[in-house]
């Protein structure tokens, strides 16, 4: 009250509206309509180790603190732009050496990597000197050329056509399915 005669009503107002968002004690809306919800929306907090394997959320890369990634979480994503004919392509690569690929509107084509394939291009990834190339590219890019955008454990790297490309990187993009990123239409 007394915020209130010290600043004004419509102040106190806005700081108690404020204080309640950053809360998160406001009503949510529901489904139903405009009639608020007497939950919060807010998930639960686990309450020991044995909850907080129950509620943790899935996750499609590697998880912090874990060294057994399961096969289906996703070991690479390489997205393929540019070129003369203005591809758009997507490969998503599992741990198992399963992989899918998008090329623009067609259907997906799914196929799996040989079990030496699958190691060979998870030790690409996981090699220290990977760690260190540059995430952003350092050449000038080529003509008609294409960018390539690899996503491993949460660290992007953009490489492009016409770029002097670290071994490191370029061991990477040899050993995708198919001997390389997906340029094809």
């Amino acid at each position: 009250m007394e915020y209130a005669k010290r600043y004004g009503t419509a102040a106190a107002v806005a700081v108690a509206a404020l204080a309640m968002a950053v809360a998160g004690c406001g009503p949510t809306p529901s489904a139903e309509g405009d009639k608020p919800s007497t939950t919060l929306g807010i998930p639960p907090v686990p309450s020991g180790p044995a909850d907080a394997t129950a509620t943790a959320p899935a996750t499609t890369g590697v998880t912090a603190g874990r060294n057994d990634p399961a096969p289906q979480e996703v070991l690479v994503e390489v997205v393929v732009n540019g070129g003369f004919a203005g591809v758009t392509n997507k490969l998503v690569v599992h741990y198992d050496g399963t992989y899918t690929l998008r090329s623009g509107t067609k259907p997906a084509k799914e196929g799996r990597m040989t079990a030496a394939g699958a190691a060979a291009l998870r030790a690409a990834l996981e090699d220290p000197a990977y760690a260190k190339v540059p995430a952003r590219p350092t050449g000038a890019p080529a003509a008609d050329g294409f960018s390539f955008y690899i996503t491993h454990a949460y660290r992007l790297v953009v490489t492009q056509d016409g770029e002097n490309r670290p071994p490191a990187l370029q061991r990477v993009l040899d050993a995708l399915p198919g001997g390389g990123p997906p340029t094809s239409p």
